[in-house]
């Protein structure tokens, strides 16, 4: 009887235990403060795009620097950063590269019929933001693109994902700041 009371003893103390533990990870989240930015992504005016390179894209339609043009004309259409010709010319390096690892195998079939199998592969835009100057890297992107069977949802999707990740950008670097000499804050 008395095993049993102290089971139950026991079991009453670990399940209170585990109810408070989500608020206690709660508390410590909420007590973590936002690590900073780094200054010249929000505060930076002029850029310069780097054609990473990466992996084979032949998955894709157009040239290997697809990803590479369209991101260039995408800065610009946005009109955040002035693009230089050179890093020497830019406050930050853009570094874009399209990346296709292996991440298995898919098996299907086998008993009475014949084994088949296809590459698991996951495409994927990185973006790191570098400092010219000390060739630090300051911040990195990744998009994930969604596979497709069709090669022109593959293209859709290379776009799509491509929009994810000026978008990312967007919400770490924002609009320029108005710069006038009679304003006051």
């Amino acid at each position: 009887m008395q095993k049993i009371i102290k089971l139950k003893i026991l079991f009453g103390a670990i399940a209170a235990a585990c109810a408070l533990e989500p608020n206690v990870r709660a508390q410590q989240a909420r007590d973590v403060l936002p690590a900073p930015l780094p200054a010249q992504i929000y505060s930076g005016k002029k850029a310069f795009v780097a054609n990473a390179g990466g992996d084979n894209n032949h998955l894709y339609s157009g040239e290997p620097e697809r990803l590479y043009n369209q991101f260039y004309a995408a800065l610009k259409s946005w009109g955040r950063y002035d693009l230089a010709r050179s890093p020497a010319e830019a406050d930050l390096v853009f570094e874009i590269s399209f990346l296709n690892p292996f991440v298995g195998e898919y098996v299907s079939g086998g008993g009475q019929t014949s084994v088949s199998s296809r590459s698991v592969t996951d495409p994927q835009f990185r973006l790191a933001i570098v400092d010219p100057g000390t060739r630090v890297t300051l911040w990195v992107f990744t998009e994930h693109i969604q596979p497709a069977l069709l090669q022109g949802n593959r293209d859709k999707n290379f776009d799509q994902a491509l929009n994810y990740l000026v978008n990312d950008l967007r919400n770490v670097a924002g609009q320029p700041v108005a710069a006038t000499s009679n304003s006051r804050r």
